[in-house]
């Protein structure tokens, strides 16, 4: 079936099917950290669907970090044991409606802390990347366009600029899959998206000042919804 014709829900699970293989593909060929996985097309071929598929599969192992994509150069195994590598991997295929609530929880608990560390933390750079993903946002949100991508960047943009290695590491596994997932689960109407432009500039500016306190709790107001949604409150 070809994934412009496939519903939503057919489209995860063939993603996750390509996942899975591309799993056993390293398993099978023992692919260690560094070592260059098969071209998009020669996948695509192997597993007997469209490269778009593939490359949609890839983007989401990255997003974790499992691979790592080198523009030129090919996609290659990410610096990551075997076993870790399976583990992460089933976890990403088990993960189901059920579990949103729980990952949106985790969020919450994860930036506010992370919020306070990268005020505190905060180089010139990371203010820079943070102003970029901002800015991005606010165009799309302004034209009308949808502004996922843009909304994530903001977020990692934070988690790295709190300077914990671990803590962005997390904000990578769950973040994408949360944001990409809210239409879906309903947690933030339509209507939030103008309102969020001057949320992350109220966070951005409390960062830039670095005031701990001042932006744990911007990014609470920002996250009102979220509560709304996890804790009715």
């Amino acid at each position: 079936m070809k994934l412009d014709t496939a519903t939503k829900s057919e489209s995860s699970k063939i993603q996750n099917e390509i996942i899975s293989s591309i799993g056993e593909l390293i398993n099978l060929k023992n692919l260690e950290p560094g070592d260059k996985l098969p071209s998009e097309r020669t996948l695509s071929e192997k597993f007997g669907v469209s490269r778009g598929v593939v490359r949609e599969a890839i983007q989401k192992l990255e997003l974790y970090g499992l691979l790592i994509s080198r523009p030129q150069s090919g996609t290659f195994v990410a610096n990551i044991g075997v076993t870790a590598m399976n583990g992460m991997i089933e976890d990403i295929l088990r993960l189901e409606d059920q579990d949103f609530k729980a990952l949106v929880e985790t969020r919450i608990l994860l930036e506010l802390k992370t919020v306070r560390l990268a005020s505190m933390r905060r180089t010139k750079v990371d203010l820079e990347n943070m102003k970029s993903a901002l800015v991005a946002y606010e165009n799309k949100v302004t034209h009308g366009e949808d502004a996922v991508q843009e909304d994530l960047l903001f977020h990692l943009a934070i988690a790295k600029a709190s300077g914990n290695a671990t803590i962005n590491t997390f904000m990578l596994m769950i973040t994408p899959e949360i944001i990409t997932n809210f239409e879906k689960h309903h947690v933030c109407g339509k209507s939030r998206a103008l309102q969020g432009i001057e949320e992350h500039e109220a966070i951005y500016k409390a960062i830039e000042q670095q005031n701990p306190q001042l932006a744990k709790q911007k990014m609470k107001d920002h996250f009102s919804e979220l509560y709304h949604y996890c804790y009715n409150i």
